[in-house]
């Protein structure tokens, strides 16, 4: 049995027929976000990284020079500044990045990846790559049309820019 279904069966049973659809997708993407959670996580936690903090490692690094003024990385990790704060505090303090005050600007705080932190960050998309990314649990066929429903839903909330 699958329980979201039955869920779907109570809203209409209660009459709420035009809200069910919706309620089956949000939830459906709910569960899914926490199931591909769960195996990010045990993917990364072995290498003490949350994810937030492998993809500020790995923006970082595909920067040509591995810095970022600390808004322009948040801007594009699409995360609140507090969020991109934490992050890079918690890499500062295991040395898998600095944060200065920009040379040109000392109100700005620059964030830069360790030679460390390049390295960890390979180390983590090399594991992610192997055991979640490559293998997201759909047919290959069905992962482009999966990307490409969620980007419209992405487009509706605005989140394209």
């Amino acid at each position: 049995m699958d329980p979201i279904e039955e869920a779907g069966r109570q809203w209409s049973a209660r009459g709420w027929d035009d809200a069910t659809p919706g309620m089956l997708a949000v939830t459906s993407i709910m569960r899914a976000q926490a199931i591909v959670q769960a195996r990010v996580d045990a993917v990364l936690r072995p290498l003490g990284l949350t994810f937030a903090r492998y993809e500020l490692l790995q923006l970082l690094s595909f920067t040509r020079e591995g810095s970022l003024p600390m808004t322009r990385a948040g801007a594009l990790l699409q995360v609140h500044p507090a969020s991109v704060t934490n992050a890079a505090q918690r890499l500062e303090a295991a040395e898998l990045v600095v944060r200065r005050p920009s040379p040109s600007d000392g109100r700005v705080v620059v964030v830069s990846v360790t030679d460390e932190g390049r390295r960890l960050a390979a180390k983590a998309t090399d594991a992610l790559n192997a055991e979640v990314f490559t293998r997201p649990g759909l047919a290959p066929e069905r992962v482009r049309d999966l990307v490409d429903v969620l980007r419209e839903l992405r487009a509706d909330a605005g989140d394209l820019g």
